[in-house]
């Protein structure tokens, strides 16, 4: 067996973006024996990485032990002390990245850094004269990476399953499988992402009616506060946001049949347990690259408004005020995605 080549690889943030790192990651410890990974990210973000040989995470909290300038040097310090490595790849290409990345070529490692594909990204979203055309996935650009600094890997975007079983807290809140599960995260950081909440209630409804279990992601208080209303007006409704712990989370998604999701996290939350997403897209496109790993795009709901895509990321306020890439999708559009998978 060739020597064993330790690759330091870096990527913060943000969640939807750390969790596209996972299927190439693990493409490239199958596929390359000899190589072993230190992916850092933020604490919250470990429980992606578990049980995956070869793979040490470090933790790095970048508003305490490790905020500012300062803090980049001790990580920097920190890191170069605990291993010897083969290559850095720089999966986020932001000013921390290219602070260690930076310090670490002074120190002799070779490194390589993403191609966010900034201008062809830039062509897409410009109204009028947009270049609608596909761009590369973000997970093949994290594999171009590799490639860089000399590691093979080869993607086959398919979706696999491997659920753990469940047990003790969450065997109490979901009960036994008796049923299709769906999960539904119905919210993301943007405005231009989120399908307007009284109609993902409108989908709601009319799932209570079958024979299923509705369970809900979030993350905030207000994000909270809306699903726990949900549940109380839908006998076959479970909100999970906030209850349960990110591995926890993970562990339900990877029981659900089908997750409804907008362009956000929890399209590649579940995309990273092999399941299956009817994703719902407004102001962004899946052309730039950011469809969940393993998707098809038979299961994307969107419209064709000529305006569309207008961000990236989603960020930029509406320059109709109407929202209207959102607003024209009918609720029994969803409906009828989701009803393929309604066993």
């Amino acid at each position: 067996m060739p020597a064993p080549k330790h690759i330091l690889a870096i990527r913060f943030s943000a969640m939807g973006d750390v969790a596209m790192t996972v299927p190439v990651i693990r493409a490239v410890l199958e596929q390359n024996p000899e190589v072993i990974i230190t992916i850092v990210s933020r604490p919250e973000f470990a429980s992606f990485f578990l049980n995956i040989p070869r793979l040490h995470y470090f933790a790095a909290d970048l508003e305490v032990t490790y905020k500012g300038f300062g803090g980049l040097i001790r990580l920097f310090r920190t890191l170069k002390k605990d291993r010897r490595y083969y290559a850095l790849a720089d999966l986020h290409d932001n000013l921390r990245t290219k602070v260690i990345r930076k310090l670490f070529g002074l120190s002799g490692l070779p490194y390589a850094f993403v191609d966010k594909g900034r201008e062809e990204k830039r062509q897409l979203t410009r109204f009028p004269g947009k270049v609608l055309v596909p761009l590369k996935p973000t997970t093949a650009r994290y594999a171009d990476v590799f490639e860089k600094i000399g590691i093979k890997v080869t993607l086959d975007n398919q979706l696999v399953k491997n659920p753990p079983p469940l047990a003790g807290k969450l065997l109490k809140i979901t009960g036994d499988k008796t049923n299709t599960w769906i999960g539904i995260a119905p919210f993301a950081k943007h405005k231009g992402k989120i399908y307007p909440l009284e109609r993902t209630e409108m989908v709601i409804e009319s799932l209570n009616k079958k024979n299923v279990r509705i369970f809900l992601f979030g993350g905030s208080v207000q994000e909270e506060e809306v699903c726990f209303q949900w549940q109380q007006k839908y006998s076959s409704v479970t909100s999970l946001v906030r209850r349960i712990t990110m591995e926890e989370e993970l562990t339900i998604i990877s029981r659900l049949d089908v997750m409804m999701s907008m362009d956000s996290a929890g399209m590649h939350l579940a995309s990273m347990e092999g399941i299956p997403v009817i994703s719902v897209w407004g102001a962004t496109h899946h052309y730039a690259g950011f469809l969940g790993y393993g998707q098809s795009e038979n299961n994307i709901v969107a419209d064709d408004i000529e305006c569309r895509p207008c961000s990236i990321y989603g960020n930029k306020p509406c320059f109709r005020k109407d929202y209207a890439c959102l607003y024209n999708i009918a609720p029994e559009t969803i409906i009828k995605s989701l009803e393929k998978f309604i066993r």
